[in-house]
């Protein structure tokens, strides 16, 4: 078992991947975010498309510590931990597209929201299901079976794309295999619309490969404990993330980086990059015990995923309570950020917003209170 301070560099990456993602997800005016705080419009790659991924990636890290627990616990045990908490989380994610479960209707009243309507998919289901996997795997398979396997899961999904695809291009938005599969499966009353269209950029297929990035994680979290304590085995784990990087560079080519598509070549980048930034906080943390930075995103890190829900319900409460005939999050945009610039003015209200989660955080730190599901 390695010392506390190996629970720390993970507390902080996922602290990072927390904060980070509360940002890009709440600017004040979406239309004069600066390009690094925006996804890539298709095919690409920019800091925000690291975001998801990285926290799939934290993920599976931490399961190589909490998996320990597992060994002297009885099958049916394991199973029922593993089931519960990936209802959990689904269910969890399931209820926050569908809070604040009414709306105004065209008279200014309430109205109930309708279930037929409510996204199915999205960034907790992709967790839930990613971890449920994962976990299974782990538990019942070898580490060198687990590792094949999910690279298989690259493949297979690269191959349905090309062999399944409903035009000439295999990764056109509406026509691709992963596309069609949740069109037909949930309907598009049960999709995410905010492309202008019913595609889900957390759709059903795509969960396939998302699984690699939780295996992945797990894989960097045993290295860790094994040889994290080394000189040698850290540049081991950045030697790692370099080969995926050039290795995802080089499928771009034919397989082509994207983040709402979950490509194979996504992949093998967003591990790439976070094998480099797991060693490299590793060893300012540990190896150079620079801590002082340290605190402020383990706040984030201990309570990832109420911080996270947090910060979601409270950007659609802000969407939802209204000032005159503006949201209160327009309102304060307008009448309060916009005033140092559209571009400054959006992206100070995005860590003005992600400090209110922060010091909630914060608070529940203090007190020792730390939400596990």
């Amino acid at each position: 078992m390695l010392p506390n301070q190996r629970f720390t560099a993970l507390d902080v990456f996922r602290g990072m991947t927390v904060c980070f993602m509360i940002i890009v997800n709440t600017p004040g005016n979406g239309d004069t975010s600066f390009a690094p705080l925006q996804h890539a419009h298709w095919h690409g790659f920019t800091p925000t498309d690291l975001v998801f991924p990285s926290f799939m990636f934290a993920v599976g890290n931490a399961m190589s510590f909490a998996m320990k627990k597992w060994v002297n616990m009885s099958n049916a045990a394991v199973l029922g931990k593993i089931f519960k908490r990936t209802i959990i989380i689904f269910l969890l994610g399931y209820l926050m597209y569908w809070f604040p479960f009414v709306h105004w209707n065209v008279n200014s009243q309430l109205a109930f929201n309708p279930m037929d309507h409510t996204r199915i998919m999205g960034v907790l289901q992709r967790i839930a299901l990613g971890y449920c996997a994962a976990a299974m795997m782990i538990h019942y398979l070898k580490l060198s079976t687990v590792i094949r396997l999910s690279l298989s899961f690259l493949f297979i999904y690269w191959l349905v794309l090309l062999v399944f695809k409903g035009s000439d291009d295999p990764y056109d938005m509406l026509t691709n295999a992963g596309s069609r599969l949740d069109l037909w499966l949930f309907g598009s009353n049960h999709l995410y619309h905010g492309e202008g269209v019913a595609f889900d950029p957390e759709g059903l297929l795509s969960t396939l490969p998302a699984i690699a990035n939780v295996t992945f994680g797990y894989v960097a979290g045993k290295w860790i404990q094994e040889k994290g304590k080394s000189y040698e085995g850290l540049v081991k784990l950045l030697l790692a993330g370099v080969t995926l990087i050039f290795l995802a560079l080089c499928w771009n080519n034919f397989h082509p980086v994207n983040k709402k598509l979950w490509t194979g070549s996504y992949v093998f980048l967003t591990v790439g990059i976070d094998c480099i930034l797991l060693s490299a906080l590793i060893y300012v943390i540990d190896f150079l015990q620079l801590k002082r930075f340290t605190y402020f995103f383990e706040v984030f890190g201990k309570n990832p995923l109420f911080i996270y829900l947090l910060s979601e319900l409270g950007a659609t409460l802000l969407w939802f309570i209204p000032i005159g005939d503006r949201p209160l999050y327009s309102w304060l945009f307008e009448n309060v950020f916009s005033h140092t610039g559209m571009y400054l003015g959006s992206f100070l209200f995005a860590i003005s917003f992600m400090l209110v989660c922060w010091t909630v955080g914060y608070l529940l730190d203090k007190k020792k209170i730390y939400v596990r599901v």
